[in-house]
């Protein structure tokens, strides 16, 4: 179907025309897995919110702006994309599905965060890369499972000081910010694996080598007159750095150089919880 009349039959209400968009989707999938991207809804349709056994639904690279409130019975949700998107502010309703370990935001129109995303306490990624954030929500400091957080393609210039709360935190990415120093809080994250602010405005890297958990740190295409010192066997990405491989791109922001996490793959087979 052409994406000129999937955005046509997108704005009819008729199950008819809703049963063409999910193209004779009207049985819960075997694999419990939804994949509407890319098909132009600007509404999502009501009868995926039957599958009440749905673990995975990709919503990524359409033109949404709001979700129905019946998407709360979707409780057994683990994975939701809502990337490539047009939310101006993340539905409430979001915060409603409390299994959710890993949630997709990048590339829409977000100034801030809810505090209703604090219920979500089962999260561990979460992607909100290409926003128009100028501060990380303070909220997010409160997902204490977090493990990776892409923060990348903002308008971030500090970073919160309650950041360090977030012990499992493993890597974070701040690639393509306003970022005119390093974040001292990253100086107090000794479980840190992977940091990366590249792209940034920063002009002078404290020591490192105190972290003992870092791995790898991405510093490149940043105003610096020194490399930042780091214990030995942690790979540096940058300038007067041992080893300088171009980073892998995503929509202009740096994106996974993999240790232990997985790269950023099409929506159908985007990284999984642990």
């Amino acid at each position: 179907m052409g994406n000129s009349l999937k955005a046509i039959i997108a704005f009819v209400p008729s199950d008819e025309c809703q049963k063409y968009l999910l193209e004779d989707l009207e049985e819960m999938p075997v694999d419990k897995m939804v994949d509407l991207s890319g098909r132009q809804l600007r509404r999502l349709p009501l009868h995926i919110c039957s599958f009440r056994e749905l673990v995975k639904l990709y919503l990524s690279d359409n033109n949404l702006n709001h979700l129905p409130p019946e998407l709360e019975q979707l409780q057994n949700l683990q994975i939701l994309a809502l990337d490539f998107n047009n939310f101006k502010a993340l539905p409430l309703v979001v915060c409603t599905l409390k299994q959710l370990c890993i949630l997709y935001l990048g590339n829409n129109k977000l100034c801030s965060l809810p505090l209703e995303l604090r219920l979500l306490q089962n999260l561990k990624t979460l992607w909100i890369e290409s926003n128009c954030l100028q501060c990380l929500p303070e909220v997010v400091c409160e997902l204490s499972l977090l493990k990776t957080l892409h923060a990348g393609s903002n308008a971030l210039r500090t970073l919160p000081a309650q950041l360090r709360c977030l012990q499992e935190l493993r890597t974070i990415w701040l690639s393509g910010n306003l970022l005119s120093e390093f974040p001292p809080v990253l100086l107090d994250m000794p479980f840190l694996e992977v940091i990366d602010v590249d792209r940034n405005s920063i002009r002078f890297f404290p020591s490192l080598a105190h972290l003992p958990g870092l791995k790898l740190v991405i510093y490149d295409h940043n105003p610096c007159r020194n490399a930042p010192k780091v214990a030995k066997g942690v790979r540096r990405v940058g300038r007067w750095s041992e080893e300088t491989p171009e980073p892998r791109k995503r929509s202009g922001a740096v994106i996974e150089i993999t240790l232990d996490e997985k790269p950023s793959l099409p929506p159908a087979t985007k990284p999984e919880p642990e």
